[in-house]
């Protein structure tokens, strides 16, 4: 666990990169996650769009909306004092005018009171990104696999294995840290682009399916615990399976229900001896 314990900010991350300390990040979707990945000592929450899927039961990113990142942001800053927490700005909103853009950023820190926003994309979003930094929004960028471009992509496939392709995510993402992003995240891409990036930029760079060399990890909360999910990536390490679990003490509880076992004794309170005679009641009965 980091034993940084004053509140996580840019200036912080720049000093862990100088300073080769890793980073972790994890996304969080409501108060209780957010709160145990506080106590657990995460340096960054992101409440990403992927509550799609792992919160709202969607088939991808795509229906998200801005209102649900504000909703969902809204639950996770109330149970954070420390860590970094990060906001998705949903599927299209990064490529509207700079107008709209600027209104949704502007929402997210005041109303749901994020430290920044992250958004995917390169050089179709770097003005986006520029007019957010000067704002005085903090932006945190997005390039690899990028879930939101998923239809455009052909999948969730591997981003960056040929020398153009690698060539041109280097290229956005030297791009996007000239346009004042002060992070990047970096989502499935072989590991020795993974290095490269990482050590051209003077910005850290957080990997997921990105190797070892990055400055930071992220992983989606209920993908390390296994909470419901039914395919986990090859990317991710199970650190705990929470939801058998879950699942197994809600059984329990229906079948204690079932066969009368639950409530006992210690669960129940009782009426005086004066008012069980007066409705003619017995304990127990």
């Amino acid at each position: 666990m980091s034993m940084q314990r004053k509140k996580v900010t840019t200036r912080t991350l720049q000093k862990w990169k100088l300073a080769k300390e890793p980073i972790a990040m994890i996304t969080a979707y409501d108060f209780p996650s957010a709160k145990m990945a506080e106590q657990a000592g995460a340096d960054i929450i992101l409440v990403g769009d992927s509550l799609g899927m792992v919160v709202l039961g969607y088939d991808s990113t795509i229906p998200v909306t801005l209102d649900d990142m504000i909703h969902h942001t809204k639950a996770v800053t109330r149970g954070v004092s420390r860590a970094m927490v990060i906001t998705d700005l949903p599927f299209m909103v990064a490529h509207l005018s700079k107008d709209e853009v600027l209104r949704a950023g502007a929402r997210i820190m005041q109303e749901a009171r994020a430290y920044g926003v992250k958004l995917e994309g390169g050089s179709e979003v770097l003005e986006n990104v520029k007019a957010l930094t000067t704002a005085g929004i903090p932006v945190m960028a997005h390039l690899g696999l990028t879930p939101q471009s998923v239809n455009q992509l052909g999948g969730y496939l591997i981003q960056g294995k040929d020398a153009k392709s690698a060539e041109r995510i280097l290229t956005e993402a030297k791009r996007l840290e000239e346009a004042g992003a002060f992070a990047l995240v970096l989502e499935c891409v072989p590991e020795e682009l993974a290095r490269v990036i990482t050590e051209s930029l003077d910005i850290p760079v957080i990997g997921i399916g990105a190797g070892r060399f990055c400055d930071g990890q992220v992983l989606v909360f209920h993908d390390i615990l296994q909470m419901g999910g039914e395919r986990i990536p090859s990317f991710v390490k199970t650190y705990a399976q929470v939801g058998k679990t879950m699942v197994d003490a809600i059984q329990a509880y229906v079948q204690d229900v079932k066969q009368r076992r639950f409530p006992e004794e210690k669960h129940v309170t009782h009426w005086s001896e004066t008012m069980s005679v007066v409705y003619g009641v017995s304990e127990g009965k």
